[in-house]
């Protein structure tokens, strides 16, 4: 359908992009051009937050290359996206002042900061008296929908994934049509400027990025092969997840038609830990638990650079950083691994951890990454005790039996270049469980 052209008195209706990259099956976007006429989309390359990375970092150039595919689709349909690079609340000033706006729509935001944003730019649409409409969109459940009997939010994932999968049915995974309001977007023959990554102080990377695709093959094996890093076992999708340019609704439904359950489980992992960081804020760099603040971790810089240049002395440790370092990937079974050593066996702070992660991985998620990081130092919302210690020589010898993945990304094992395991692994672990009770109080006197 064609676009429809704004008149010079009507009313500008914005739709803003953020976690949500694509044209199809999007919940804000969709009631926008339902509800409103002469939509326009928009992104805002927020300088808070690019202000703040690498000039290299791949995931800018992603998002990038994403904007311009999203672009020229909605020029070929006679509208257009526009695209700003600044503080968020100042490119709205400026949109209120050159336009007519009558409402922004967006999706929903969990993180604290993202909600604090959200809340500044609000303000300053009410006091224009412009609305400002949020949808959920990034997961099938969010804030109050999964809660336990008690009206409380769940803080252990089993009974979390048992009330979400008794409660999901078709309603909740169906796809928002778009393509029936398209006629509602603004029309313009007028391109919009584009700032350039280089105005934004970054460099253009060249890399392949992950297919969307999620396989019948890949579902089907996922079980009885996700654990192994040397093979081609996973689905890739978390860098997609992250930015919204695959809709969690359309991978839920396949993990269901293939009868999936493990994968299935993975998206609810995922929408576990965002509720977790939704309704307890803290933990973006406090414990989970209040107690584990009491711990006195290590402060040692020479022994956590060890750890980020792969540099340990035990090959899956080493293998998981420099395959994160080079790619911007890690296996998750290594991802564990590596963040246990982190935190038992040099026993640093997981927080130190979770920054370098949220540093390198393309598929960087806060609340899923501190979820996770807190899950393998044992300070987070998990029902098992703190002494889960990973054993890295055992990990490898179950998942990686003929060290396929561990000679791909550290080729001198087995050499004198090869550095001696940093820390012994009964010494580490030891230390680690007295440690922990000496900060928990369960040491006798």
């Amino acid at each position: 359908m064609a676009a429809k052209k704004l008149n010079e008195n009507e009313s500008l209706c914005l739709f803003w992009y953020r976690r949500d990259l694509r044209l199809e099956d999007n919940a804000a976007f969709f009631y926008a051009l339902k509800e409103q006429s002469s939509v326009q989309p928009i992104f805002i390359f927020d300088s808070d937050i690019l202000d703040n990375l690498e000039d290299d970092d791949k995931r800018v150039t992603f998002i990038y290359e994403v904007l311009l595919d999203i672009q020229s689709a909605l020029r070929k349909k006679g509208s257009d996206l526009w695209i700003f690079y600044g503080k968020p609340e100042e490119v709205f000033k400026k949109l209120i002042k050159d336009h007519k706006v009558s409402a922004v729509y967006t999706n929903h935001d969990y993180e604290p900061s993202a909600i604090a944003r959200d809340q500044r730019v609000e303000k300053i649409l009410s006091e224009k008296e412009i609305s400002f409409k949020t949808y959920k969109d990034q997961v099938v459940f969010e804030k109050e929908e999964v809660l336990t009997d008690a009206r409380k939010p769940y803080t252990v994932y089993t009974p979390y994934k048992n009330k979400w999968l008794s409660s999901v049915s078709s309603f909740y995974l169906k796809a928002y049509p778009l393509d029936l309001y398209f006629s509602s977007l603004n029309k313009t023959s007028k391109k919009s400027s584009v700032p350039s990554l280089s105005e934004m102080g970054f460099k253009q990377i060249e890399f392949d990025f992950p297919e969307t695709t999620l396989t019948k093959q890949m579902l089907k094996n996922y079980e009885k092969l996700r654990d192994f890093p040397a093979l081609d076992a996973t689905s890739h999708l978390g860098l997609h997840l992250r930015f919204g340019t695959v809709s969690v609704r359309e991978l839920a439904r396949e993990a269901k038609k293939q009868k999936s359950a493990v994968w299935l489980s993975e998206l609810i992992w995922r929408e576990f830990f965002m509720q977790i960081l939704y309704h307890f804020p803290h933990v973006e760099k406090k414990s989970f638990r209040p107690e584990y603040e009491k711990i006195e971790w290590r402060k040692d810089k020479k022994d956590f650079q060890k750890w980020c240049e792969g540099k340990t002395g035990y090959p899956l440790v080493d293998a998981g950083m420099r395959e994160l370092n080079q790619t911007g990937h890690m296996h998750n079974r290594v991802r564990m691994v590596v963040a246990s050593f982190l935190t038992k066996h040099l026993l640093i702070h997981w927080l130190e951890g979770e920054r370098y992660f949220a540093s390198k991985l393309l598929d960087y998620d806060l609340s899923a990454n501190n979820g996770n990081w807190q899950w393998a130092a044992g300070t987070g919302c998990d029902a098992a005790p703190y002494f889960r210690v990973f054993n890295p020589e055992a990990q490898a010898e179950k998942f990686d039996e003929d060290s396929e993945y561990i000679k791909k990304w550290v080729p001198e094992v087995g050499t004198d270049k090869y550095p001696e395991p940093m820390v012994e692994h009964k010494f580490a672990r030891d230390r680690a469980l007295r440690e922990f009770a000496k900060g928990l109080g369960k040491l006798k006197k």
